[in-house]
């Protein structure tokens, strides 16, 4: 599966910045943005600004196979990096 890798920063409530990544198998920043935003209600951060300058294209790769799954589950992967919970 070829997989779209959206690098993420986004402020957190506590004013950390979270910086991951959402990795979905279409190149459509705002489905991107709205797996970010589903990804961020569900660990309480629903408030956070996300709009495409908090979450940009970064470039296209083969997904291993566990990330593979989880997008034909969920839609999309998210890969934690810095200051997510």
């Amino acid at each position: 599966m070829e997989i779209h890798v959206f690098d993420t920063y986004v402020k957190a409530a506590d004013g950390r910045t979270m910086h991951f990544d959402v990795i979905t198998e279409v190149n459509d920043n705002e489905k991107a943005i709205g797996f970010a935003k589903e990804w961020l209600k569900s660990v309480g951060e629903e408030n956070s600004k996300i709009t495409t300058a908090e979450c940009q294209f970064c470039h296209t790769q083969d997904a291993p196979e566990p990330i593979a799954n989880q997008i034909k589950e969920k839609g999309y992967f998210i890969q934690k990096m810095e200051g997510c919970p």
